[in-house]
């Protein structure tokens, strides 16, 4: 016989596809093979239909396509004899799905068979419908399933009651036809077919609430069948383990939970029953715990009692106690859910749980941790935090996260007063400082500074801590951050506590300690910016020790990490030239508020101010009055936000106020803002009053034009004022580029660490605090100040020119000059300016709103500058400008940062 005909039986290509030793042998057998069969349906073969069609089953269990047999199938079905229908039924649930279309032509034959007299034949429609029923097939066929419910065959009934959990799932609305066919199999006594009946009668609960109350009904029935399925004597076809019929229990357990949920009637007719279960159901094999633990589940689910809640608690609790990892972790999942239902008798395993925390299980470790966190309150958190924090010195690395995450949790939740919380808190961060994570670390430095009683204890404690644990990182920040702080405190012994052990401490021990953390290999930039900082602060905390202190700085001057050798260079240009300012400079931290913080820490930032708020208009508006004499409609792109540098928003829809003065600082934020002569300070019921020039402040309604170029001056980011930068909060104290360039509110060094390059241009270059210093050389009476280009961009340059009256020093005039570097005109040219709030700025009107191309022409602007704190301050300005080339609408923008010294 040819192998590859549509005579070859089943068994004899399954054997010639086993022996191919490479794919390409395999695709070629089964290429053949579909070929054959693909000759014989086209020859209408009937003698082997159902053959080929066996064969294409097996192609498709392997992954290639045999669309081209569906029809076979249909055909078998069709026939008259029990094998060619069962094989084409066969073929129809494996190689259809109730997204073919092929399937609306089974329908008739399907109905066909289900009233067929041959059991068999109607077992066989029973199964594939209940495999691949669609919507619309379960709507036809309903009644016929609907019937065969009450058959009295039992394997009909059977997957009869099958197949409706079928019909249901499609369409919920037939759920009423099959109620009281449902009820009736709850009174079947054969268990194959209860079972059936069961799980109908749940889907039924799931589909529908009528058919839920209508099944409540039936609650005592069903309770009397599970007492007769528990007392029922041995039966060998359904014994496992030495209890009858595990399955049907459980399948019992179920539908109990759902008809007790949320009716007390029905939960007191199941108490008894439940308690039997939960007393006489042998825990010694896995059939018996899985029947305990459904019926945890249906006690916690419905009305039960508190004895009997207790009961299922115990149960779980023994559980714990299982050698079985599996079993100890699903007591732990139910005694998650359990805790919301009955807290106290879950903390009578309270002991057992802690235990499951040290368990080699990483899953059963994790989730009893997170058992423990919701068992933690006010009565027990001492001994639970005790008991975990003992553990964290024993855990594994892998698991020291999660245990120190949930740990600090519960201290900072639960805390019962600060010296109990600053306790816990240095222990962790002894055990396991390199988990903790910046959020936690930072609450602490804030509660520490939030009690004076306890900072000399607290300084002492993380001094002994470092002794043993100075490898943990976070530890070492939060021990450099409160010896910087209170350093006196540390050698003077202040605030000594009652049962404290005395120590002493000498002024070059604290720096000892400050310079290991500055100098170790391990430490981050973070640690090593914290501690140049502290040792800035303790050059003031002790005098004597000045110079030292004032070596171990400058020897970062050469520091390969941009932001340490600034510091370096700054700081000891600070305690070399400005002995004078620097202990106002270095001043003890403020108290920082801790609400605000945590208010923040969950997201919570204060509001921003709205139009609303402003009382600006929010309805749309009809047109923009420019300056410089133009008066035109809004524009269909309006200005981005100003002080939004690093925006790359696409263009946005014009604003539905149409004012740009309240859209230039973004969302209602105020400043001193004046455009083009209009020198305007917007007021508002919020007296909110902004910085320009804070890098925290996020602008909102950022909108862009369609052609926007940003460029910024010395290529800075933005510009951090000496006001605006506390030595003692912040352990930044500069900005660092990409480009690597670097700012600060030192530009000159002093002494031994020699001139630094300037990034200004033409500005000199001066420390901006030698106004500050008492031998700084007095100003001239009538100075004089060069020019600077403030933006130069490849179409645009602007110049500054400064004059300044000696009578009025704080007042500066500035000459803008605008050339035009591009061979095309410049038209409806607008120049706009914002300045941080210490300053007051004029704008005088352009010359002209039209910039001539080539460089040939320029527009002049005047600009008064008022600065308050003249003197302190140095001047910055963030500037835009906008104008239209061929009527195209162009945006730049720049931050200019080089304002020559003095003004």
């Amino acid at each position: 016989m040819n192998p590859f005909s549509s005579g070859t039986r089943l068994r004899d290509m399954i054997r010639a596809i086993r022996t191919c030793k490479t794919a390409a042998e395999e695709r070629a057998v089964v290429r053949k093979e579909c070929a054959a069969i693909r000759a014989s349906v086209s020859e209408n073969d009937q003698d082997y239909r159902h053959r080929n069609l066996a064969k294409l089953m097996f192609i498709h269990m392997l992954g290639y396509p045999t669309h081209f047999g569906q029809m076979e199938c249909l055909k078998l079905i069709a026939s008259s004899g029990f094998p060619e229908k069962r094989i084409g039924y066969l073929g129809l649930m494996l190689l259809l799905d109730e997204r073919q279309e092929v399937l609306m032509l089974v329908t008739n034959s399907l109905k066909q068979d289900l009233n067929h007299s041959n059991q068999y034949i109607v077992g066989l429609a029973l199964c594939a419908l209940g495999n691949i029923c669609s919507a619309e097939m379960a709507r036809d066929l309903a009644p016929e399933v609907e019937r065969l419910l009450q058959s009295r065959d039992q394997n009909i009934r059977k997957k009869a009651a099958l197949c409706s959990i079928r019909i249901i799932r499609k369409v919920p609305d037939l759920a009423e036809n099959f109620m009281g066919p449902a009820a009736a199999l709850l009174k079947e006594k054969h268990h194959g077919v209860l079972i059936t009946g069961i799980q109908l009668c749940t889907e039924l609960c799931k589909a529908s609430a009528e058919a839920l109350d209508y099944l409540r009904k039936y609650t005592e029935g069903l309770v009397r069948v599970l007492k007769d399925v528990m007392s029922s004597p041995y039966a060998p076809e359904y014994d496992i383990s030495g209890i009858t019929d595990p399955f049907l229990q459980i399948r019992m357990l179920r539908l109990l939970r759902m008809l007790g949920h949320g009716d007390p009637d029905s939960s007191d007719c199941m108490n008894d029953i439940l308690a039997q279960v939960a007393a006489k159901t042998e825990s010694n094999k896995n059939a018996g715990n899985a029947i305990l633990y459904e019926c945890v589940a249906t006690i916690m689910g419905i009305e039960a009692t508190s004895g009997l809640r207790v009961l299922a608690i115990n149960i779980l609790g023994r559980f714990l106690s299982n050698r079985d990892n599996n079993i100890r972790y699903v007591a732990l999942n139910m005694l998650m859910r359990a805790v919301s239902v009955d807290t106290q008798a879950v903390q009578r395993h309270r002991t057992t749980i802690l235990e499951c925390v040290k368990d080699s299980d990483a899953s059963i470790r994790k989730r009893a941790l997170e058992l423990v966190f919701v068992l933690v309150n006010e009565n027990n958190v001492k001994p639970l935090t005790k008991e975990l924090i003992e553990y964290l010195e024993v855990s594994d690395p892998e698991f020291k996260a999660d245990l120190t995450d949930k740990i600090c949790s519960i201290v900072e939740k639960f805390s019962l007063d600060k010296l109990w919380f600053t306790d816990q808190m240095l222990k962790v961060l002894s055990e396991a400082g390199n988990y903790v994570k910046d959020e936690v670390w930072h609450a602490l430095i804030i509660v520490i500074s939030n009690a004076p009683d306890l900072h000399g204890y607290t300084v002492r404690s993380l001094y002994r801590a470092l002794q043993s644990s100075g490898e943990q990182e976070i530890l070492v920040r939060v021990a450099v951050w409160c010896i910087g702080e209170y350093g006196n405190l540390l050698v003077n012994s202040i605030g000594v506590l009652e049962g404290e052990e005395p120590m002493t401490v000498t002024e070059s021990d604290a720096i000892d300690v400050v310079e290991s953390a500055l100098q170790c290999h391990t430490s981050d930039v973070t640690t090593r910016a914290m501690s140049l900082i502290a040792l800035l602060k303790l050059s003031s905390r002790f005098p004597h020790c000045s110079q030292r202190i004032r070596e171990i700085v400058f020897q970062q001057k050469g520091n390969l990490i941009l932001e340490l050798q600034q510091r370096s260079i700054e700081f000891n240009s600070i305690i070399l030239k400005h002995d004078n300012i620097k202990s106002a400079l270095v001043e003890p931290m403020p108290v920082l508020d801790e609400a605000t913080y945590a208010g923040k820490r969950a997201g919570s930032a204060p509001a921003t101010a709205s139009l609303e708020k402003t009382g600006k208009p929010t309805g749309p508006a009809t047109g923009l009055n420019l300056p410089n004499g133009v008066a035109k409609s809004a524009p269909a792109a309006p200005l981005i936000d100003l002080l939004d540098l690093s925006s790359d928003d696409a263009p946005a829809a014009a604003s539905s106020t149409g004012d740009f003065l309240n859209d230039l600082l973004g969302g209602g934020l105020t400043t001193n803002l004046s455009i083009s002569g209009v020198n305007q300070v917007p007021t508002g019921s919020a007296d909110i009053l902004m910085d320009l020039l804070s890098i925290e402040t996020t602008p909102q309604n950022n909108q862009s034009m369609p052609n926007v170029m940003s460029t910024t001056i010395d290529n800075l980011p933005s510009v951090s004022p000496l006001d605006s930068l506390s030595l003692n909060s912040s352990p930044a104290l500069s900005t660092q580029t990409a480009e690597g360039s670097v700012t600060g509110f030192l530009k000159e060094t002093a002494g031994p660490t020699g001139p630094t390059k300037s990034m200004a241009g033409p500005a000199p270059v001066v420390d901006l605090l030698d106004d500050l210093s008492s031998n700084s050389p007095m100003p001239a009476q009538n100075p004089t100040y060069p020019s600077i280009v403030a933006f130069q961009s490849n179409n645009l340059k602007i110049m500054f020119s400064f004059s300044k009256l000696p009578e009025e020093p704080q007042v500066t005039e500035i000459q803008a000059t605008f050339t035009n570097l591009s061979p095309h005109v410049y038209t409806d040219f607008i120049f706009q300016a914002a300045v941080p709030k210490f300053i007051q700025l004029h704008l005088d009107p352009a010359s002209s709103n039209i910039l001539p191309g080539g460089g040939i022409g320029s527009i002049r602007q005047s600009l008064t500058i008022t600065n308050s704190q003249h003197g302190q301050k140095a001047l910055a300005m963030r500037i835009r400008i906008a104008y239209k080339v061929n009527n195209q609408d162009v945006l730049e923008q720049g931050q200019i940062n080089n304002f020559p010294s003095g003004l």
